[in-house]
């Protein structure tokens, strides 16, 4: 069997999660990880096997035995490290967003493609089965054209606000997932952004520039609309559903529950509410996306979510952002204005 070795970088939430799943695959090794507090992550990290813990990332990069790197920092470290990474010749699993500046992001994109390593972007969405459905019934030509696409994503509970400082604001943080599942489902980019925003939740999210309520209208390439609807609370739970509505026809995905059980009694009808939150939402859909990451680089495949992903997701984030600020329609091409995309 080929094998490979990887290293982690970032021990946090997503990057534990990350390291759990992959411990399962016979065909990798994790070799290293490397987090800022070492000494706090070191006993989950012998736990479950891997032996060599670090607090400088540097370690990672210049292992010559480690061949892939997943990058599970903070979104402000994102560019050094995968710019990095891919000149010490290391295939990159990233998670979202590649960057909060898509100039930024472009440079590490050029570095990427001059060094021939693989790039994924941590886009996981699209590897739960739902949305997987949904994407093969649009792209069968089931339904026809796609006229409208609609997506609800609403959170159980809000950020704390430690995160909220640093998270890049809803559209860079949350919703980027929303505009990579609306291009994913369309099969279709983006040419233009409208958003109303507001702050209903908490008044903790104004006070860093933020909102926590949004309508994103989206007009596609294909001539399809759309429209995401965000909120950082739904009482009820982890609010995910998608409608692809066309020309003849529609395909629709409801919330996942723990089970799907109806009860009915006097005194009303009964169902479980919607899975918690992501991590139990989207368990499986985490697992498959670092299975396709590393088959892509033991078998020299494509990754299936690329930089170009990543990018296109950045740009729509950039412009809802501004089309909040300026309450206005935002074409696309304003954000990439001069800036030349090769990706």
């Amino acid at each position: 069997m080929k094998k490979i070795t990887l290293g982690i970088i970032g021990g946090g939430r997503i990057g534990k999660l990350h390291a759990e799943n992959l411990v399962r695959l016979p065909e990798i090794e994790i070799k290293t990880i490397s987090d800022l507090f070492a000494e706090q992550v070191k006993e989950w990290a012998n736990h479950i096997g891997i032996q060599h813990v670090t607090n400088d990332y540097k370690e990672v990069l210049q292992d010559p035995e480690i061949d892939a790197v997943f990058v599970c920092s903070p979104t402000d470290t994102h560019i050094q490290i995968i710019i990095e990474a891919a000149k010490a010749g290391k295939h990159i699993f990233c998670e979202k967003p590649i960057s909060f500046n898509v100039s930024e992001s472009l440079n590490a994109i050029e570095v990427v493609k001059e060094t021939g390593v693989k790039l994924q972007v941590g886009f996981n969405r699209r590897f739960d089965h739902n949305f997987k459905k949904v994407r093969e019934t649009v792209a069968s030509g089931k339904i026809g054209d796609p006229h409208i696409i609609k997506v609800t994503s609403r959170d159980p509970h809000p950020p704390h606000e430690e995160y909220i400082k640093g998270s890049g604001g809803l559209f860079i943080d949350m919703a980027i997932h929303d505009f990579d599942i609306a291009r994913f489902v369309s099969g279709s980019d983006v040419e233009e952004v409208y958003v109303q925003g507001a702050v209903l939740v908490d008044p903790v999210f104004a006070a860093y520039g933020d909102i926590d309520t949004a309508i994103t209208t989206l007009r596609f390439t294909n001539g399809a609309i759309g429209v995401i609807d965000n909120s950082r609370k739904a009482a009820y739970g982890y609010d995910q559903r998608v409608e692809v509505f066309g020309s003849k026809g529609s395909v629709t995905i409801k919330n996942d529950q723990p089970t799907t059980a109806e009860i009915s009694t006097e005194e009303g009808v009964y169902q479980d509410k919607p899975k918690h939150f992501f991590l139990e939402r989207y368990q499986e859909a985490y697992i498959e996306e670092v299975k396709i990451f590393v088959d892509c680089v033991l078998n020299g495949k494509d990754v299936p979510v690329n930089s170009n992903d990543g990018l296109q997701a950045e740009l729509i984030a950039h412009a809802a952002k501004k089309s909040l600020e300026e309450k206005r329609p935002v074409k696309i091409s304003e954000i990439v204005g001069n800036i030349k995309i090769n990706v």
